[in-house]
């Protein structure tokens, strides 16, 4: 077994299904959870890099299973959180279970998790941001850095917070992405706080040379640019042009090449044309 640890720890979970559990499996081995009164586990969607198509990561989600739940998003399920504590509490339940679902399955050997942090959890947690849950991946001896925690939009206001919270993560030994609304942004970023990976909507894709400007500056310092929300084929089109202008090949992902499934895809298998 490649994690023996988790496999003990999800053998313990078996035994301790029942109605007040937290977390439990189902028949199939895969992890659900329970928050207030709705039911969820984790779905993954791939992260592709744009020419090969080889899968580079998978970003976990969390889904529903009820049929009231159904395509229950995090998002949704945080506006049922009344307070902060509440907030933190989703928010560790839902990384845990999808870090279980993830490293459970072969196919996640060779593959990044990309997990979400909703915004109101940067202040939420007043300090030491990730220290909780490289405890618990510490604790299941899974490997942290293959882990990419996606810090959400800021407005200038925040610049200080993002910092703040950026250095935290790197300082728990995290890589993290930040989420651009442009090539300026995503610019003036790179320098600032070091981001492992530059997220930035593909439906925003309009200005080809800043994009390839800002792809070639990440990638110089190391990092990678992530075109999300890539759902039409006209959408394909485009990024590959911007990619022709730039030296460093960028990632891709959206429903223009994968649905968000609860398997993994093989690591090396390409999304259908």
């Amino acid at each position: 077994m490649r994690y023996p640890i988790l496999n003990q720890y999800l053998a313990g979970l078996v035994q301790r299904a029942d109605a007040s559990s937290s977390l439990w499996l189902d028949a199939s081995g895969r992890a659900h959870g329970r928050f207030f009164n709705c039911t969820m586990t984790s779905v993954f969607q791939p992260v592709r890099i744009l020419d090969s198509g080889s899968l580079a990561a998978c970003e976990g989600l969390a889904r529903g299973i009820s049929a009231e739940d159904e395509g229950l998003s995090l998002w949704r399920l945080l506006e049922h959180a009344a307070s902060d504590d509440e907030s933190v509490e989703l928010d560790r339940l839902c990384r845990m279970l999808h870090a279980i679902n993830f490293f459970r399955q072969p196919e996640s050997a060779e593959t990044d998790l990309h997990l979400n942090v909703h915004g109101r959890l940067l202040s939420a947690v007043s300090s030491n941001h990730g220290f909780a849950f490289r405890r618990i991946l510490e604790a299941l001896e899974l490997p942290l850095g293959r882990i990419v925690l996606q810090l959400p939009a800021t407005v200038p206001q925040q610049t200080w917070l993002l910092n703040y919270v950026a250095d935290n993560y790197r300082r728990n030994g995290f890589r993290f992405a930040v989420t651009v609304a442009s090539a300026e942004e995503g610019l003036g970023l790179v320098e600032r706080v070091r981001p492992a990976i530059v997220r930035l909507d593909a439906r925003l894709a309009r200005d080809w040379e800043a994009l390839a400007r800002l792809i070639d500056a990440v990638g110089d310092a190391g990092g990678r640019v992530l075109f999300h929300h890539a759902e039409r084929p006209e959408a394909l089109t485009a990024l590959h042009g911007i990619a022709e202008l730039a030296s460093y090949v960028p990632l891709v992902q959206g429903h223009a090449l994968d649905q968000p499934r609860a398997a993994l895809p093989g690591p090396v298998a390409r999304a259908a044309a």
